[in-house]
């Protein structure tokens, strides 16, 4: 490609700041400035986090600001709003405050919070701003392996209509796919998103706890966890819920139950293994009956968990 092309290529790309330069926020501008996005900035609560934020994103011409001098945020096309859920619409307002962000220009504000709408940005839209979210569904605990992450992700999108081109165009670059919501449908969007990754670490956490007690170190019965894992989430891949379920309740097993039962009530500094177990097990069952597991085996597993919850109220 010729230098001119190069720089066209560069000039038709908005300049890109970060405000919450966490983890998510990290990887976001790590991911962005490898499709050469130019960062002007990244800011975080702390000025040495902020400078440590641009080292990791490999953003090195990126500004480092502490959270208290967004007035010196250089003019920017396009404002990534990653902090955390309750200081979206305070850092908005913050900017809001400002005066002309960017004269001559209409910038675009998007931030990265599963569970809020676009809304939270609303006082931008008086500076001429855009406004949207865009939210990855992939779990971010290391910018760098993030970045990773956040390319061929699926991003719900929605907002003022140049803010969703805008967030269209980032999520084609970094080879994602988008998908719209209603804007009021957003915190049981995030629930189920909630109950598939953060819920899961939960769970993994307690079964990791369980083998435990059967005398294994935390870490070995990780590893002997993690295979199962993987394994469920390829059936998943490949298979509806119902046929991906295998095991003690898509067989409804009521013989296993018992003993899981038992063994599980005798752990009386785990309250919450039988609790979980108990729940999830009922949702399990209407999966195997989808399937065609036997009506009476699936009944009789019914009801013992149906008489523990009765021994849990009495």
């Amino acid at each position: 490609m010729s230098k001119r092309k190069t720089a066209d290529k560069l000039a038709a790309k908005p300049t890109i700041a970060v405000i919450g330069a966490g983890r998510l926020g990290t990887a976001l501008a790590r991911a962005l400035a490898a499709r050469s996005y130019t960062i002007t900035a990244m800011v975080t609560r702390r000025l040495r986090n902020a400078q440590r934020s641009v080292a990791r994103a490999g953003a090195h011409s990126a500004q480092s600001l502490s959270s208290t001098k967004l007035d010196l945020l250089p003019p920017t096309d396009l404002i990534f709003i990653t902090t955390p859920d309750d200081a979206i619409a305070d850092t908005a307002a913050r900017l809001a405050q400002l005066g002309d962000f960017h004269p001559n220009k209409q910038p675009v504000a998007l931030h990265m919070s599963g569970a809020l709408s676009s809304e939270e940005l609303a006082p931008l839209r008086k500076l001429r701003f855009a406004v949207g979210s865009m939210h990855p569904l992939v779990s971010v605990s290391d910018p760098v392996i993030g970045a990773g992450s956040l390319r061929g992700a699926f991003y719900c999108v929605e907002g003022d209509r140049r803010a969703m081109n805008a967030a269209r165009n980032i999520v084609r670059e970094l080879e994602g796919e988008i998908f719209m919501i209603n804007a009021a449908d957003k915190p049981l969007y995030h629930a189920a998103a909630v109950l598939t990754s953060g819920h899961t670490v939960a769970l993994f956490d307690l079964a990791i706890e369980l083998l435990a007690r059967c005398g294994l170190s935390e870490s070995k019965a990780r590893r002997v966890l993690l295979p199962l894992l993987r394994s469920t989430l390829e059936n998943l891949s490949v298979k509806e819920p119902a046929r991906a379920l295998t095991g003690t309740f898509a067989r409804a097993d009521a013989a296993t139950v018992r003993r899981h039962l038992t063994a599980l009530a005798k752990q009386r500094t785990m309250p919450d293994a039988i609790k979980v177990y108990t729940l999830l097990g009922k949702h399990s069952l209407r999966l195997a009956a989808r399937t065609g597991a036997n009506k009476e085996a699936v009944r009789e597993v019914e009801r013992l968990l149906d008489k523990l919850k009765e021994q849990d109220k009495s």
